[in-house]
């Protein structure tokens, strides 16, 4: 029967998942049959697709793909792949998303930040202690092709201001506006709205302190903005920026993220 085993069609005699994976890996390889990870053993029929992943080995970038694919479905995969997002700002949201999208595999990034890295990111920011003094810009590129060194990654370490901003995020899907300052945030809404009026856009106010999680939510004030967060909770004295609820704003963004990418606009 024809089969596709990690990317590639291929013609086997094997009548099992697990029959195939002792022909072509190891007893402990990971079997991802049709989207989902098996632990017993299955019947294949034609046309499934197969992924052997074996542990601790890095792959190939086509072999990676498959991998991906494998555990987005095909469709899904092709759409982020040819995804095109910038980051506007490299801190505790921006940075954390940037690692969500490319943990996804979104085809191509934009990282915007003029800042470097300094000890009191490490609190919610997604740095290391071997990062103090880069570029943010430079770091956070660091660690994606950790992740996945197929990535198109491209940074940008200046100041966003309303004069650089078409020419910087021009031909770009999605803008996600990830600033710590309210009038930052406003600059670069308004501007981006105005000047790029087919490009989406994903912002985030108010995620500060420890309120519950529940507060934080996705909403959409008009056709092209995206807004998470609780909209009210700011970062002021006594009520700093905590990792966990920074990162579940950001999980909101990523997430909005992915579902304009995979063309759902809807909240």
């Amino acid at each position: 029967m024809k089969i596709t085993l990690n990317g590639k069609e291929t013609e086997t005699e094997c009548q099992t998942a697990f029959e195939l994976r002792e022909k072509s890996g190891e007893p402990t390889d990971i079997v991802i049959l049709n989207g989902f990870q098996i632990d017993k053993d299955c019947k294949i029929a034609e046309n499934d697709i197969l992924t052997i992943i074996r542990k601790g080995i890095m792959p190939g970038e086509e072999e990676l793909e498959s991998m991906m694919v494998a555990r987005h479905t095909p469709h899904v995969h092709q759409k982020l792949k040819e995804g095109k997002v910038a980051i506007a700002g490299l801190g505790g949201l921006g940075s954390n998303i940037a690692i969500m999208l490319a943990r996804i595999g979104v085809g191509q990034l934009l990282l915007v930040d003029f800042d470097i890295v300094e000890p009191s990111n490490l609190n919610r920011q997604s740095y290391y202690i071997r990062h103090l003094g880069l570029p943010k810009t430079i770091a956070l590129k660091e660690q994606i092709k950790e992740i996945n060194p197929f990535i198109k990654i491209n940074i940008k370490t200046i100041k966003i201001t309303e004069e650089n901003i078409k020419d910087l995020f021009s031909g770009y899907d999605i803008i996600c506006e990830s600033f710590d300052k309210p009038d930052q945030k406003s600059m670069l809404v308004n501007t981006a709205l105005e000047q790029l009026p087919h490009t989406k856009i994903v912002s985030a106010s108010g995620m500060a302190g420890y309120d519950s999680s529940n507060l934080i939510k996705t909403t959409r004030p008009m056709k092209n903005l995206y807004l998470c967060g609780d909209l009210e909770n700011a970062a002021r004295v006594g009520k700093g920026l905590m990792a966990p609820r920074v990162q579940i704003c950001a999980g909101h963004q990523a997430n909005m993220i992915l579902r304009l990418l995979v063309g759902i606009e809807e909240i």
